[in-house]
């Protein structure tokens, strides 16, 4: 699959990256700048090996031609990157957002969150595109330290939220090409507005203990099938 990282020079952006790529799947970062981001996209494939499939360019012509269009951004400058590649996408797109409100935003400390006017950053994310993409959140809980390691098993279960099943099921395809990654259909849209917190809980929870790496799993999930049946 044909997957645009945007803001794919970021921690959480780049892990992402290695991981799709390593998957197999072909990955254009996403940057401000196209020469930061091609710069990135061959340290990804220095790191995944030779027959790593990524590029990099700027956000808008990452943006142009993916199925699936990965906004991994701060928070901060969620809406400014959105007004920068609104142009660029086209209808039906399917736009996955990993943002978290944390107070960062506004000087304040990465465990404490934010309340959008919207209810959650991927609503928020929705209203500025608003020209029929389908929006899905989804990523918020899993760390850019460790998809960055490669040598990392990952632990966890993806939290995915949308109002469309079939672009909930696509980029829930792509956490199932990730080893020991499941993902968990949460319902609508709407309920980013949980989901998105759950970030600031994991980096207290790091924080407590001195790691970099705790995750949620959602128990019993093996035994309830596919959503979508």
């Amino acid at each position: 699959m044909d997957v645009a990282v945007i803001g794919g020079t970021g921690q959480e952006g780049f892990g992402l990256t290695l991981r799709l790529a390593k998957a197999g799947h072909h990955v254009t970062i996403g940057s401000r700048s196209a020469e930061r981001g091609a710069a990135s996209a061959a340290e990804a494939r220095e790191i995944v090996g030779d027959h790593a499939r990524v590029d990099g360019t700027t956000n808008a012509e990452a943006a142009a031609d993916a199925a699936v269009v990965a906004v991994t951004v701060p928070y901060e400058g969620q809406a400014e990157i959105y007004r920068d590649i609104k142009p660029a996408i086209p209808a039906g797109t399917i736009v996955m957002d990993a943002t978290s409100p944390l107070a960062t935003a506004v000087g304040g400390r990465p465990w404490q969150v934010l309340r959008p006017w919207h209810g959650s950053a991927a609503e928020q994310a929705d209203a500025l595109l608003s020209q029929g993409v389908r929006m899905v959140g989804a990523f918020h809980t899993i760390s850019g330290h460790t998809l960055q390691d490669l040598e990392h098993a990952l632990d966890s279960d993806v939290l995915v939220c949308g109002d469309d099943a079939g672009a909930k099921a696509a980029v829930g395809s792509l956490v199932d090409d990730i080893p020991d990654l499941r993902w968990v259909d949460c319902g609508p849209l709407s309920m980013a507005r949980i989901a998105e917190p759950m970030t600031a809980l994991l980096i207290s929870i790091n924080r407590t203990y001195k790691v970099k790496d705790s995750g949620f799993r959602i128990v019993g999930r093996d035994s309830w099938g596919d959503p979508r049946s």
